[in-house]
């Protein structure tokens, strides 16, 4: 995708195979290199990640990533990609929350409305959202005031 950045990558298996799976802004990608079958991939956009968790043994661990009714386990993860892994997921669906839904807690906290405005600006800077949310943000904020 256009503008898409990778944010981590572990490997381990799943469903038999072993597989790489790369956490982007935007998605997890799983790719399968089978031996015999050619490029298997799968992909899971960020907004439809329910949950994600993960555990450890002495080696290995195991990460879980659910997705409406999937759910996609990922054995024999090194262990210490495991957290690793599992902390950017949950960053990456932290920055992909609606604006509606930043402002929305924000103005739960019942913060001050120049606080609010500092913040969405903050967002826009970063790219997260685009000038046209920014304004209609900004519009709510101070009719709210």
């Amino acid at each position: 995708m256009e503008s898409e950045q990778i944010l981590g990558f572990t490997s381990g298996l799943m469903d038999a195979n072993t597989w790489l799976i790369t956490l982007t802004d935007k998605r997890i990608i799983f790719l399968d290199k089978g031996m015999i079958y050619g490029l298997k991939q799968s992909i899971v956009e960020l907004d439809k990640v329910n949950a994600v968790s993960g555990s450890t043994g002495l080696v290995f661990g195991t990460i879980t990533i659910t997705d409406g009714a999937n759910d996609r386990l990922i054995k024999n993860v090194w262990k210490k990609t495991v957290k690793n892994f599992t902390n950017k997921v949950h960053e990456a669906l932290e920055a992909r929350k609606s604006p509606q839904q930043a402002v929305q807690q924000t103005q739960d906290k019942e913060v001050d409305p120049y606080e609010q405005l500092e913040k969405i600006a903050g967002l826009k800077d970063k790219g997260i959202i685009s000038e046209e949310e920014f304004e209609t943000q900004k519009k709510k904020i101070l009719e709210a005031t």
